[in-house]
């Protein structure tokens, strides 16, 4: 049996993890990166004149808008910005909550439910992996929570900085995070202190700076020698990303700029803005949209399984029923279209 063997440096796009404290300017600093696209899961871009995608309103269309990106490839963007990964974490508890039909990640019992969360995070980083070998940097923005840290063998107990993630699921899923990541930067304002004439503290300062090592007080790491800290400026980190994606994977394809109304959604034959489908969950109406399934296609396909009586009126359909649809969505598709085929 024989391997080749290959030496040197592989230049790959880059996986970026950026996190710090509200307002520090994470989604600025990766609307810097090379052609970024962002999926905006809390909706705190307005402000900023960038591309990005619909607001997710659930993880099955957070799931569909990146698989979009990875058939696209590099013709409709240079960086995947996810923003942020926490708020992607909460889609991705309420979909385990409503495909077991629970009420809190809590119901699960013995920890299963940050079991289920830490699987599914897992396979949703496989999904980005699939996204770099497209020739796309991806990056995840996140925001940082302080947690009370004393070591067992010294005495005192200090603050540290943290991926939010969760209370309970960060000693599970933060660390799938860090290790997929090959930048981990934690961005904080460095402070002064100083005492007055009057031997009162002081503490002042807003510089805007981030950290690429790993230390007691935060989690960081870079694999580029970068400084230990540094400004909070892509400039800092603009010589690798663009080092690393000068030769796109996919040489076929340019990834040259395009105008945001290319997202507008197409015009439907569908009236999504009726009465009956107000009815619905704003979340189920939007992966109809997506696949252009209408109340009618959808409905058929339920009777079909014999879910309800047939011709069941929307309204009496519990509210249980759609919050199970909308996490199972895609075994859904797969549903409809094979009873489409039997008539």
């Amino acid at each position: 049996m024989d391997f080749e063997i290959t030496k040197g440096t592989v230049q790959k796009p880059y996986k970026v993890v950026v996190y710090g404290p509200e307002g520090i300017g994470k989604s600025t600093f990766a609307s810097h990166f090379p052609d970024p696209l962002f999926i905006d899961t809390e909706g705190s871009t307005r402000s900023l004149d960038i591309k990005r995608l619909p607001k997710p309103t659930s993880y099955e269309m957070l799931k569909q808008e990146i698989d979009y990106i990875i058939e696209k490839n590099t013709s409709i963007c240079r960086t995947l910005v996810i923003d942020s990964i926490d708020w992607g974490e909460a889609l991705i508890v309420q979909h385990i909550c409503d495909k077991y039909q629970k009420k809190g990640i809590e119901d699960f019992g013995y920890g299963n439910g940050y079991v289920y969360t830490k699987e599914e995070l897992g396979r949703l980083l496989n999904r980005l992996e699939d996204v770099i070998e497209k020739g796309v940097n991806v990056v995840l923005t996140a925001h940082a929570q302080i947690r009370k840290f004393e070591k067992p063998d010294e005495s005192g107990a200090f603050d540290r900085y943290e991926l939010k993630l969760g209370k309970k699921t960060a000693s599970q899923t933060a660390p799938l995070v860090k290790e997929w990541a090959d930048m981990v930067l934690f961005a904080n304002y460095q402070t002064f202190v100083t005492k007055d004439e009057k031997g009162k503290t002081k503490v002042s300062g807003n510089r805007r700076v981030m950290y690429t090592v790993h230390n007691a007080c935060w989690d960081a790491k870079n694999r580029d020698d970068l400084p230990e800290m540094c400004d909070f400026d892509y400039q800092v980190i603009k010589p690798l990303i663009e080092k690393a994606i000068t030769k796109p994977v996919d040489n076929t394809s340019k990834a040259e700029p395009i105008e945001a109304e290319t997202y507008s959604p197409s015009v439907s034959a569908i009236d999504f803005e009726s009465d009956e489908y107000k009815k619905l969950p704003s979340q189920l109406v939007d992966l109809m949209k997506q696949n252009e399934i209408s109340i009618e296609r959808m409905m058929d396909a339920v009777f079909a399984k014999g879910i309800f009586p047939k011709d069941t009126p929307i309204e009496n359909i519990p509210s249980d029923f759609w919050s199970y649809l909308i996490s199972t969505w895609n075994e859904f598709l797969g549903a409809l279209v094979e009873n489409e085929m039997q008539f």
